[in-house]
């Protein structure tokens, strides 16, 4: 029996005329709404925003961390079979013998900009200090934190958490959309990824409902990104010039302040305005490619200058051990520890002193010795022996909520950044293979993370092992620890000159990362155009700004130590029913290449 021809007639209601002209009136104002309800929450009762949206955050955490970690590891062993299958990783996203668009030079630098450039001059140094401090292995008991012996479990969570499963989420949306845009010649947008699913009801309100649930995981995903972004970037305005009127000097480390984080923000997003209104085309492209030319310098500085050596054995050893426990990593999965788990699994003699016992014995950050030294009163007095084991009782609960603090947390940034790459990575993927995408977008891009994480954070850990450090770059600021890394490795003018350049980075990064999403926004909301009308891409910088600079604010209300929590818990919040999109993306994708396949075969 014939196969039927797939279901292309995908139609975007779009307005004739009028300020909306060329766009869906239904995406535009239900995404606005949201936004903007968001907005007006969080500017007039900030304290309220914050701490409803932290509350929901903890009850989500509760009931999905599992099936957050669980289904990014469904996705990055997908692809791996999508590439592996000859029939499937072959296909050419494209018209037969249609070229590339664009050099794989210019290709990479642009998905490496977009997918990651922020968030690793962030956390090249933050992320590997912060998991040799504390991962599961430390929170077990078995290795002690900011050891010789941490490195390599810290190194399995570094390349967990910006590896393979970080590219696999982007590449589930850049190819589905990829795929049907260029194979097919549908719309590249959200809804389009759906239709072997569902048909001509994404020509209705649920495919308006799944491209306003792209726009809003997109305008989180990337607040999030350039919220840590500017903190860093005035952590660097900081270093270079020395002006206190930017920082918060009241903590144990100076901090970019409301005043310093406001006054970044409206630089970086007036320049990224700027360079959204001159399109992919030009503006992306070339910040893109002068952020991958900076980046290799700024490497260059760290091998010549840094622990190359260190490093360099570093990301052998931490790549077999990645690879050895991928399968762990993609699907071991925990539960929040209740109180009655925790009570039952206690020493008799310490059943009664359950409560008071519970929240330190369950907290990631703390080890054995802090646990026992915050103890007061009789509880203080139990034998030695039952105390160890009082805290070996709250193991589940430490795994649970270091892994949904920590991995949930990037799972959850990943999967609200991924309409916003993964519909990058389509617009500038045209004529490439399926497996050349997935290899291209997954793989390589991940190994070259790999470096820049054992290469830079492998310096800032080598600088604290030996003694050299001396606690400096731990006690920085997560934002400011590059600079306090490069501080100890150089000095001088060249200093001075590789913090600017760094700066000046970091800026790019920023405005490409917040420009691209702009256009995303906009190509959605147009039905997958590519061209869109410069006013709405002026007003989707503004509304960004707006929501950027509201959460921040919030995130400081109540004496909050983190301005970014309050785009933290939204972020999470607003990625789960994405997440679900994914899902039914990937099953969409599996029955669209399984019937294509039979379709090649009846010719």
């Amino acid at each position: 029996m014939a196969i039927q021809p797939p279901f292309t007639d995908l139609a975007v209601k779009k307005a004739s005329d009028g300020f909306y002209k060329g766009n869906s009136v239904e995406i535009a104002l239900l995404s606005k709404s949201i936004m903007v309800a968001l907005v007006l929450w969080a500017l007039i009762w900030p304290a309220n925003a914050n701490s409803v949206l932290g509350s929901l955050n903890s009850r989500l955490l509760e009931n999905f961390n599992q099936f957050y970690i669980v289904i990014v590891g469904v996705f990055a062993f997908f692809l791996f079979v999508v590439a592996a299958l000859p029939q499937t990783g072959k296909r050419i996203m494209g018209r037969p013998g249609e070229g590339t668009e664009f050099s794989n030079f210019s290709w990479f630098s642009m998905m490496f900009g977009a997918g990651l450039g922020v968030g690793l001059m962030v956390f090249a140094t933050a992320e590997p200090l912060g998991l040799w401090g504390s991962n599961p292995l430390v929170v077990s008991g078995e290795v002690a934190g900011n050891s010789q012996e941490a490195l390599r479990s810290a190194y399995r969570y570094t390349f967990a958490h910006y590896g393979f499963h970080a590219w696999s989420i982007y590449v589930v949306t850049g190819l589905s959309l990829a795929y049907y845009a260029y194979t097919r010649d549908m719309p590249l947008t959200i809804r389009s990824a759906l239709t072997p699913l569902f048909g001509r009801l994404m020509n209705g309100y649920l495919g308006h409902v799944v491209d306003v649930l792209g726009v809003v995981a997109t305008i989180l995903g990337v607040s999030v990104t350039i919220g840590f972004g500017v903190s860093q970037f005035i952590d660097g305005v900081y270093a270079i010039s020395g002006m206190d009127w930017m920082m918060d000097m009241t903590g144990d480390a100076p901090a970019p302040g409301t005043v310093g984080l406001i006054a970044g923000l409206l630089v970086i997003m007036g320049l990224s305005i700027i360079s959204a209104v001159s399109g992919v085309g030009r503006g992306v492209k070339y910040l893109s490619n002068l952020n991958l030319v900076m980046s290799l310098i700024l490497l260059l500085t760290f091998i010549v200058f840094g622990s190359f050596l260190f490093a360099l054995t570093t990301y052998g050893s931490a790549l077999a051990d990645y690879i050895i426990n991928f399968f762990s990593l993609s699907f071991g999965a925990f539960g929040p520890q209740s109180a009655a788990e925790f009570a039952t699994a206690l020493p008799a003699e310490a059943a009664q002193y359950a409560d008071t016992l519970r929240s330190g014995a369950t907290n990631p950050w703390g080890s054995f010795d802090g646990f026992r030294g915050g103890l007061e009163g009789e509880v203080a007095g139990l034998p030695e022996a039952v105390l160890q084991a009082s805290y070996a009782a709250g193991e589940p609960g430490r795994q649970f909520s270091w892994q949904a603090a920590w991995t949930t947390f990037y799972w959850a940034w990943w999967i609200a950044f991924s309409p916003f790459v993964g519909l990058f990575l389509a617009r500038i993927s045209r004529g490439r293979s399926v497996r050349e995408f997935i290899i291209g977008c997954v793989i390589a891009p991940a190994l070259v993370c790999f470096a820049w994480m054992t290469i830079l954070g492998g310096t800032a850990i080598d600088l604290e092992l030996t003694g050299d450090a001396n606690g400096a770059i731990i006690g920085a600021s997560n934002t400011a620890k590059l600079f306090v890394t490069l501080g100890q490795m150089i000095s001088g003018e060249f200093l001075t000159a590789i913090t600017v350049m760094c700066v000046v980075l970091i800026m790019t990064f920023l405005v490409t990362s917040a420009d691209s999403g702009i256009l995303v926004m906009n190509t959605i909301m147009s039905g997958g155009e590519q061209e869109t009308g410069i006013k709405h891409r002026i007003v989707w910088g503004i509304v960004l700004t707006l929501v950027i600079g509201t959460l921040l604010i919030a995130g400081k209300t109540n004496g909050g130590a983190d301005p970014m929590e309050a785009l933290k818990s939204a972020m999470i919040i607003g990625a789960l029913p994405f997440t679900m999109v994914m899902g039914l993306m990937c099953l969409a994708l599996a029955k669209a290449l399984f019937r294509d396949g039979l379709r090649d075969n009846q010719k």
